[in-house]
């Protein structure tokens, strides 16, 4: 669940509410555009002398009660030395979205006036639009399973009101960024959600939710499934009394129908315990998030279709829940995959390639989309090599690639190209099968692409290893959610970049 949080835009001249935020660079200077704060400059200007604020960027100085400020508190946000709007390289330079959560940070409920300008320059209209973008971000919370709440959890709904130079201008961007966050908070939700809720077949229905925007949904069960010859899929949730599922998600967004899809692929291990290989009881409860990949899918797919993307996307997604059982799939085993091809199980919990070497045959062999992306919490070796900071990406296509390292760049959900060579796929070759699902310690990320890899054919893919974003993630000014919504905003750029119809 979020704060409940309304963001409007209006005129410079509406009237203040008693919470007003504006933005200063070093020179200290008050919005010209609100002539009512004009008097407000002194008081900054001695409170900045007592308090050392320097208008630092993202920095804060709240200033309540004064007398010749015209509202009740005046929150002060810097944007660093010489920030200058005249200047577009600075514009866009400046990270507008964490300023957005940076503001909401500082908000505790109520009605707020934010003041888009700084000195004498506006701010533009998608400057504007990310930054409502932040602070819806920022509002999120997950607490729908608390009865108690301790002091500050329970904050009153937030009315904002961006005050701007053009606010019809703003519009059409702030109606895109809603889809994002909508998409984001979706995937959020998903991965927060415990076990006994989101089993497969609840994760099902919720997908197919999207049928309400337009996205067309085909649900595969288990004897679908099997009769695909999904094997490899459904040999990992076969110790789960829940059913294992698939979800693909069409949305038709491109004005030529016939139009090749883009394709997006994830896992969604709604509890992954290892099975028979089971995992030490420590921290198993964060396994609840092993289906961060496909809630990301799940999370894009809302968006393209609420902003009405002109494209052509498919999502698919394979839901299990990995379980120990007297008909769990044991190390040893050898399972053969929808490609033919025959897997070794060497360990239970490197699962997750087998869920994806099935989804991926499936969607190239059926839909035969331009290029793959996969996400996954894959490796707990991909943490080892970049923490959470960067998301594993590892590719057969040098475009795509890049496609994604610039869409990271732009949000904020940073990728790091990391090898694929064919002097590792000996580590994975079986004496009794044509692979194994685990190479050892050595190379854990990698091994696990290359494994992909051999489902994937000449189709451009790239596999994105979120294992170290996607739940647990980092606590930013964008985000307090254990489970972050990685990778919808970065897929969603993507997307917005280079792939819809112009």
């Amino acid at each position: 669940m979020a704060q409940d949080i309304s963001i409007a835009v209006r005129e410079f001249d509406t009237a203040l509410a008693a919470t007003t935020v504006v933005f200063v660079s070093d020179v200290l200077a008050m919005p010209a555009h609100v002539k009512s704060l004009a008097a407000a400059g002194d008081t900054l200007a001695r409170m900045s002398g007592i308090e050392k604020f320097t208008a630092k960027a993202q920095s804060a100085l709240t200033i309540t009660g004064a007398a010749n400020v015209p509202c009740e508190k005046l929150i002060v946000v810097g944007l660093g030395k010489d920030a200058d709007l005249k200047t577009s390289d600075w514009a866009t330079k400046m990270d507008w979205v964490t300023l957005g959560g940076v503001v909401a940070g500082k908000l505790n409920g109520g009605a707020v006036s934010v003041i888009a300008a700084c000195g004498d320059m506006a701010f533009a209209a998608e400057h504007v639009a990310d930054l409502s973008l932040g602070m819806q971000m920022r509002a999120y919370s997950f607490d729908k399973y608390k009865t108690k709440k301790k002091d500050g959890e329970d904050k009153a709904a937030l009315d904002v009101s961006i005050l701007m130079q053009d606010p019809a201008s703003a519009k059409k961007p702030m109606k895109t960024r809603t889809a994002i966050v909508d998409g984001v908070n979706l995937a959020r939700e998903l991965v927060n959600e415990p076990p006994n809720i989101l089993n497969p077949e609840t994760f099902a229905k919720r997908a197919s939710a999207l049928e309400k925007l337009g996205v067309e949904i085909e649900i595969l069960d288990e004897k679908a499934m099997k009769k695909l010859g999904m094997r490899a899929l459904l040999a990992v949730g076969q110790g789960s009394h829940n059913e294992s599922y698939v979800v693909i998600m069409h949305w038709k967004g491109s004005k030529d129908s016939k139009t090749q899809p883009i394709a997006f692929v994830g896992k969604g291990v709604t509890f992954d315990t290892g099975g028979i290989s089971i995992k030490p009881a420590g921290g198993m409860e964060d396994m609840k998030g092993d289906m961060a990949g496909a809630a990301c899918v799940t999370g894009l797919m809302h968006t393209l279709a609420a902003r009405k993307a002109k494209v052509n996307a498919i999502g698919i997604i394979g839901i299990v829940e990995n379980m120990p059982d007297g008909k769990a799939q044991r190390p040893g085993d050898i399972v053969t995959s929808m490609s033919g091809q025959t897997i070794e199980i060497i360990n239970t919990d490197a699962e997750g390639r087998l869920v994806l070497a099935d989804i991926l045959w499936h969607m190239q062999a059926a839909h035969k989309p331009k290029f793959m992306v996969d996400l996954a919490t894959l490796t707990g070796a991909i943490m080892v090599a970049l923490g959470q900071e960067y998301a594993g990406l590892f590719s057969n296509n040098d475009t795509l690639s890049e496609h994604l390292t610039a869409a990271g760049k732009t949000t904020g959900e940073r990728v790091w190209r990391m090898p694929l060579d064919p002097a590792y796929d000996k580590i994975i070759d079986s004496k009794f099968a044509d692979v194994k699902n685990s190479g050892g310690r050595f190379g854990g990320s990698i091994t696990a692409a290359q494994f992909l890899q051999r489902f994937v054919n000449d189709c451009p893919w790239a596999h994105l290893d979120i294992a170290g974003t996607g739940m647990a993630a980092n606590q930013t000014e964008t985000n307090r959610s254990w489970g972050s919504g990685w990778g919808v905003r970065l897929l969603n750029q993507m997307v917005l970049d280079h792939y819809e119809d112009k």
